[in-house]
């Protein structure tokens, strides 16, 4: 959430990047078909906004409307 403290922020990336190195659980994703990208809360959040700006383009060229 927004104004999250950075130190909540910072431990909680950390926390989700341990476990997603975790063997078990790279195993269990990767037969879900899921292969986890481990960066920094900056990057996270560069890459949410990349990719909301990316489909919303996508969404707005298709003109695509929520039912």
């Amino acid at each position: 959430p927004k104004d999250t403290p950075a130190e909540v922020i910072d431990k909680l990336n950390n926390e989700i990047n341990a476990i997603a190195a975790d063997p078990l659980i790279k195993a269990r994703l990767a037969g879900l078909g899921v292969d986890p990208m481990s960066m920094t809360s900056a990057a996270f959040g560069k890459f949410i906004a990349d990719e909301t700006e990316k489909w919303g383009n996508v969404i707005r060229a298709l003109n695509i409307k929520a039912e």
